[in-house]
């Protein structure tokens, strides 16, 4: 074994050049009774396909930003949260590339963007303990299968490229910890409002205190 390789040899005796093989989210569920599966998705070319075994995902967003606005090279991207064992790549998991944005490397280092090396379809985010998935790569088979992927809000609205009055939240940066925009329900943004003025309320007590 070449010294490069050797010294990269993790505990399990899996070589580290291929060690991600092994690990969630792209080890291989040979056993059918270790992997239901509920949804089957792929890239265009057909190269890399999937199957979910989770009925629905831990949430759904759309997201303005800007970086997903340029890879995907759409006004926003539709993305399903997951866990790593939820997802089984049938086919083609050799067959995918990485890109870390923050530093535009194509090395697989967490967070990355994962895409078919041969068609660049975007497959997944790769996050550190998640994933997140595009529903549009999904074959859906009901309309209440697609339904179980529909959004609960827009994130980083305030960099939109087009309104949606769709009445979900609509959150300028992250959801939960950013402002509301556009027309999201107004009784969110009344208690978004108050949990704010609290906030401040909070702040000035604990000031006043220290001045005493």
């Amino acid at each position: 074994m070449p010294p490069k390789e050797q010294a990269r040899q993790s505990d399990d005796g899996v070589s580290g050049l291929d060690e991600w093989k092994h690990r969630a989210p792209y080890a291989i569920h040979s056993d059918a009774k270790d992997f239901k599966v509920r949804y089957e998705g792929g890239c265009h070319c057909g190269r890399v396909k999937y199957q979910l075994s989770r009925e629905k995902p831990l949430d759904a967003k759309y997201c303005h930003c800007k970086t997903c606005q340029r890879l995907h090279g759409a006004p926003f991207q539709w993305a399903a949260i997951f866990h790593k064992e939820d997802i089984n790549f049938s086919h083609g998991h050799h067959d995918l590339g990485w890109y870390e944005s923050s530093n535009k490397t194509i090395e697989h280092k967490l967070p990355c963007k994962v895409s078919c090396a041969y068609c660049r379809t975007p497959i997944m985010d790769e996050g550190r303990n998640m994933i997140l998935l595009f529903p549009p790569l999904i074959d859906f088979k009901s309309k209440e299968d697609q339904d179980n992927f529909a959004p609960t809000c827009h994130m980083f609205y305030g960099s939109r490229v087009v309104d949606i009055n769709d009445g979900k939240p609509k959150w300028s940066g992250l959801n939960d910890q950013s402002d509301l925009l556009g027309d999201s329900e107004p009784d969110l943004k009344k208690r978004k409002r108050a949990d704010a003025e609290k906030e401040a309320d909070k702040e000035l007590g604990g000031q006043d205190h220290n001045n005493a």
